[in-house]
């Protein structure tokens, strides 16, 4: 495949590449530059319009198609993958050509993406997060004494030996990655958002499995105190960190650990959580997160953070995933959240150069752009600005 006529954006230099062509084969880049030609195969003509990598999502839940996750124990997973099934489509016409799934998210879901049976981003996948009993992870009410527990999201494991049998279950059941809970959150009954989670020694079980397997661990963790606790125990990625303090983001840039700040979700479960079904004490923890989300980022940045991309969505709000490119557009320039959801989260899943950029052998993972991202991020935010989306050189939407 030819695609000729289009702006061709560099994330890492943050400008476009006029007159440029971009030759694929094979699902791969090969070559870019002005005075390719035409071998046989197809042609596309962008028409002036930008043609940039793929997008991708760090913390995406397909499979938790309800704001109230408790419900989710009452219905079939054969159901809930089929809802998944059509939030990852929906996902790759938004432009996402691939995803981290933080949890609720098997094997069977990622090799349904590889082999075509599902039209959806490539998918790397936690498995079931590891909580500690009254943690984020554990759904039931505070009447259910259940001594064990697990659902589609989070199985319940602790002290020491419990959590790395937990842990080299889930990397045998084909996790890519590990998620721990390190604190508190807003969609769970039981635990407040400042609650810490998990001991250093628990946490710590998890990375070695995580290690010894050649992958990592992401936790779940807003204040500094957790955030602190889980860097230290050696997590490569904290996911929405909104409370944490310049110390803490100091420790994260010493030891190269990761932020994928969740915004949209905050926002939207404040304006639809109660018309969606989300329990009003729930729904009462946003307040607790919310204004300081944006103020994380700035502290991050200024410690020299890696700052990723995620949306951490769920149920009917998952329509709403690129909106977090309109709220990060209030502190950041349009190039930053770009290289969020590109270059910067290809580097945090272990696939730098692969995706999330367009060079030769990259993956043919792009999208082709009806206006100027670099001038408005926001743009990426209206799917009807995207004309066409390819995975690994095939179109998966196109007009």
């Amino acid at each position: 495949m030819l695609i000729r006529n289009g702006r061709v954006l560099d994330v890492e230099s943050g400008d476009y590449l006029t007159s440029s062509r971009l030759r694929i084969t094979d699902g791969v880049v090969v070559e870019i530059g002005p005075s390719l030609t035409a071998t046989g195969g197809d042609t596309i003509d962008a028409g002036d319009r930008v043609v940039m990598p793929g997008l991708i999502d760090a913390h995406v839940h397909p499979m938790l198609s309800s704001l109230d996750v408790g419900s989710l124990r009452d219905q079939p997973v054969t159901l809930l993958a089929q809802k998944a099934r059509i939030e990852m489509e929906h996902m790759l016409r938004r432009g996402f050509t691939t995803a981290r799934d933080a949890c609720g998210g098997d094997r069977g879901l990622a090799d349904a993406v590889a082999t075509g049976l599902i039209n959806g981003p490539r998918l790397f996948v936690s498995g079931r997060a590891l909580s500690q009993t009254g943690g984020h992870g554990d759904s039931r009410t505070a009447s259910d004494f259940c001594a064990a527990h697990s659902d589609v999201a989070a199985r319940i494991a602790d002290g020491v030996a419990e959590v790395r049998r937990a842990a080299r279950e889930e990397l045998k059941a084909g996790a890519d990655q590990l998620k721990i809970m390190a604190s508190g959150g807003v969609a769970s009954p039981s635990d407040e958002i400042w609650t810490l989670q998990y001991t250093v020694e628990e946490m710590r079980a998890v990375v070695e499995e995580a290690a010894a397997r050649r992958t990592y661990v992401l936790a779940h963790a807003y204040t500094a105190e957790a955030i602190t606790r889980a860097v230290t125990a050696g997590v490569r990625s904290i996911e929405h960190g909104n409370l944490l303090d310049a110390d803490a983001a100091a420790l994260m840039a010493e030891h190269s650990v990761f932020l994928v700040p969740t915004l949209i979700t905050y926002q939207k479960i404040h304006e639809l959580g109660g018309q969606f079904g989300m329990p009003a004490g729930q729904r009462r923890k946003v307040t607790d997160v919310i204004d300081a989300g944006l103020g994380s980022l700035k502290l991050a940045r200024d410690a020299g953070v890696e700052i990723g991309f995620g949306s951490d969505l769920l149920g009917e709000l998952q329509v709403h995933q690129s909106g977090e490119f309109r709220v990060r557009s209030r502190v950041e320039e349009p190039i930053e959240t770009i290289r969020s959801a590109t270059i910067v989260n290809a580097q945090l899943l272990g696939v730098a150069g692969e995706v999330g950029v367009l060079r030769p052998g990259a993956q043919a993972d792009l999208l082709i752009v009806d206006g100027d991202p670099l001038s408005d991020a926001t743009e990426l935010a209206d799917p009807d600005r995207i004309d066409l989306v390819l995975r690994a050189g095939q179109v998966r939407y196109g007009r």
